[in-house]
């Protein structure tokens, strides 16, 4: 449980104004002080971010959030750190202080997370105080609601029942590729070893691919590139499914007889953790970039970029030879994302791996509301390359 990645735990979000509890709330529910205490309003500024295991759901992610009711030039920057938290929030707990008397605030954002499909809990906190405002106002709210006390621990063990009942059961697709083998198929996976690979391991979507092919009971066998022909050559019969990187796309395809079914690690995290029709139909926009317009190249992740790197280097250099366009192209990495999509021709991003299926999901929808197209790296390369119809077709 300790081990599963950030992006494959529930992630449960914690809003509410300043002093609200909310630090103390996450403590209480994790039975630990991970999250700083004080009386002093505004102690929490950045996000804080705790892996857990929450049973019966299993690992989570708890995060804990500035006040909704912060200030000044900072108060507003932490603010909007709260709304980001919002696009990659499964389930919500928004904390109400009962020894406060005006919601509005809370139920301004409560509308927020509603707009956004997001389950919310609310959570009315510091029942151990003796004068207390009236909190049968918030009866008509349509969310559950549950009274605690986080200083006290008090109904902590509800709540958790509470969040447990909410949670939703779709925050991620159940398998990557598991859906699309038979036990005892042969699944060739070629996973070059570039710079940009960690030292020593497998980057995260290979990990989880292999994991996702043995829970399936199907076998996996793993080469570089160069290796392909000598495995192909050996194996008694030809391989039920290979899974390529995208980058050697070209020289993948050219190996792997017709008949033998083909695509990405990228694809197939485009289809865990995105809608793969939506990244096939935005990856045939290519084809209408001319020179001046601008490209988006989106990364989950934030890496020291090297020589050769895919957004930086590879992509546009593809993209400008199969266009034949001066392309105006943006880079953007981790959660940084533009608050104004509106001035691009196309986004292409990346797989995603290191986000929950909610954070990219919200990107999809805020690129779809303003008829933007958003494609997939591995889409996108597979369609420069003239064989996306071959690689989406296992699907």
């Amino acid at each position: 449980m300790r081990d599963t990645p950030k992006s494959n735990r529930l992630h449960v979000a914690i809003f509410g104004k300043r002093n609200a509890g909310k630090s103390s709330l996450i403590n209480a529910i994790t039975n630990q002080d991970i999250a700083l205490v004080s009386n002093i309003a505004g102690t929490t500024t950045d996000p804080v971010y705790k892996s857990m295991e929450l049973l019966p759901l299993g690992p989570v992610v708890i995060i804990d959030t500035a006040g909704l009711d912060d200030f000044g030039s900072l108060g507003k920057l932490r603010i909007k750190k709260a709304k980001e938290v919002m696009d990659k929030t499964d389930l919500a707990l928004l904390v109400f202080d009962v020894s406060d008397s005006d919601f509005t605030l809370e139920i301004e954002w409560l509308n927020q997370l509603k707009e956004r499909k997001i389950p919310v809990i609310g959570v009315i906190n510091k029942i151990d105080l003796q004068n207390t405002a009236d909190y049968k106002l918030l009866a008509n709210l349509d969310i559950p609601l549950v009274k605690v006390s986080a200083k006290n621990k008090t109904n902590i063990s509800e709540l958790k029942e509470a969040i447990n009942s909410c949670a939703p059961i779709d925050f991620e697709r159940s398998t990557i590729v598991g859906d699309i083998l038979k036990p005892k198929d042969t699944v060739v996976l070629v996973a070059p070893q570039d710079i940009q690979a960690p030292k020593g391991r497998l980057i995260l979507p290979q990990v989880q691919v292999i994991r996702d092919v043995l829970d399936h009971d199907a076998m996996a066998l793993t080469v570089k590139d160069n290796e392909l022909e000598s495995l192909l050559s050996v194996l008694n019969k030809k391989p039920d499914l290979v899974i390529t990187d995208s980058q050697v796309f070209a020289k993948v395809n050219a190996i792997i007889p017709e008949d033998v079914q083909l695509t990405s690690f990228s694809i197939l995290m485009a289809r865990y953790k995105g809608d793969l029709d939506i990244f096939v139909k935005g990856a045939r926009s290519i084809d209408s970039l001319k020179s001046g317009d601008k490209v988006l190249i989106a990364e989950a992740c934030t890496h020291h970029p090297l020589e050769g790197d895919i957004a930086r280097t590879k992509l546009p250099n593809w993209l400008k030879k199969y266009t034949n366009a001066d392309l105006n192209i943006t880079i953007k990495a981790g959660v940084d994302f533009s608050d104004d999509l509106s001035e691009y021709k196309l986004i292409i991003h990346c797989g995603a791996c290191m986000f929950n299926r909610k954070q990219m999901m919200n990107r999809i929808l805020k690129s779809e509301s303003i008829n933007v197209p958003i494609t997939n790296f591995g889409i996108a390369i597979a369609h420069m390359n003239g064989i996306l119809k071959r690689v989406t077709e296992v699907f």
